[in-house]
């Protein structure tokens, strides 16, 4: 997701960031050490799309993107917290 035409330097280095940040994400090396702290790679892309959108100034694309991102990470939360107490210590 490139947003070239008229685009300052600054911002074009945070493309490059994001594009980057992207790459990694992807990256099943990255993926694997991510999801032994619990992390969801399709979510933690999400909410860099929504930061990305946001510094972009797409302010309704930000809000729902990282809306999306954070009701999901709540609802897995909450999940989480359910099969605990349903355990026997």
């Amino acid at each position: 997701m490139r947003y070239l035409k008229g685009m300052s330097r600054v911002m074009q280095e945070l493309d490059d960031l994001f594009d980057e940040l992207d790459q990694l994400l992807k990256n099943p090396d990255a993926g694997a050490a991510l999801a032994d702290n619990g992390v969801n790679i399709s979510l933690a892309i999400v909410a860099a799309d929504g930061l990305r959108a946001y510094l972009h100034g797409e302010k309704e694309r930000a809000a729902e993107e990282l809306g999306t991102a954070a009701e999901e990470i709540t609802s897995r939360i909450q999940a989480a917290r359910v099969l605990a107490a349903g355990k026997p210590s």
